[in-house]
């Protein structure tokens, strides 16, 4: 294989081990909106089609500035969001629950767009009157590929990355992932990209298996890491490759002298008859 590069940060391992560590019908959604601002508040308020009757307040919470808060309420991830509500298996589609007030926390931009957005929303439930859980950390959709490298001698890897997260306190070895940066919804292309900037490694995009192509079509075919506190969604891909032995014995001689032999197992051999990709 040409171009096969592995830098310190990049590890063979386990499939199993690796998918341990993993962790729709179109709807056209119309708001009314108008806005109002003072030198102490900035509100929006939103008509949803599920609840005419009932506008609901956006407004930013202190510290927030006016730019930010136009940001976040034109950011595709707030209008997904409100989208997803109104869906087939949204929130409010049976009308059991109502949507009050929304309000804008925090805003993180990447450049000129919106990379994560936190904010808080009051859905009550009609029967009981209680609120349900509505923090929100909204960041959007994701890729991730496992990649499995088989050598000329029945041996299988797996690619994983090193990553410092800091949310977790810890570095963590984790499949090639990253997000979708435009609204365009190229979730093969993002995959493709990320794995080269992250790895080295260029793929094929005809040869990419969608894994997620197989779940039920309620999940609209992407899986939900964390839902109860983050709207992600991800497509998870597998990825195939034929690689002679002696690229594997390179590519482990440079890990282990970049990281120290000693310091951390750098790769599991897994026969294929266990591995549990189909």
């Amino acid at each position: 294989m040409s171009g096969f590069t592995l830098p310190a940060r990049l590890f063979l391992a386990c499939p199993s081990r690796a998918l341990h560590r993993l962790r729709n019908s179109k709807l056209m959604l119309y708001c009314k909106m108008s806005s109002s601002s003072s030198s102490s508040s900035l509100t929006h308020s939103i008509t949803l089609p599920s609840q005419p009757t009932e506008p609901v307040n956006v407004a930013a919470a202190a510290g927030v500035s006016s730019s930010d808060f136009r940001n976040a309420i034109d950011s595709s991830l707030f209008k997904n969001w409100l989208r997803n509500l109104e869906s087939e298996t949204g929130i409010l589609a049976d009308g059991t629950m109502t949507l009050k007030q929304v309000i804008i926390q925090g805003v993180d931009m990447f450049g000129e767009r919106i990379g994560f957005l936190k904010f808080k929303a009051d859905i009550l439930d009609k029967e009981s009157g209680h609120k349900v859980p509505g923090i929100v950390f909204a960041r959007g959709p994701a890729v991730a590929v496992l990649i499995l490298l088989e050598s000329d001698d029945d041996e299988t890897y797996a690619v994983l990355t090193e990553q410092v997260r800091v949310p977790t306190g810890k570095v963590v070895l984790e499949l090639p992932a990253g997000m979708l940066d435009d609204d365009e919804g190229d979730f093969v292309g993002t995959a493709v990209r990320e794995v080269e900037e992250e790895i080295g490694i260029k793929l094929k995009k005809e040869d990419m298996v969608d894994l997620t192509a197989f779940l039920d079509p309620s999940t609209g075919h992407r899986i939900f890491p964390s839902p109860g506190g983050c709207d992600e969604e991800m497509s998870v891909f597998l990825y195939r490759l034929q690689v002679e032995q002696a690229v594997f014995k390179m590519a482990l001689a440079f890990c282990a002298m970049a990281r120290g032999a000693l310091r951390r197992r750098l790769h599991r051999h897994v026969p294929p008859r266990r591995g549990w990709v189909p």
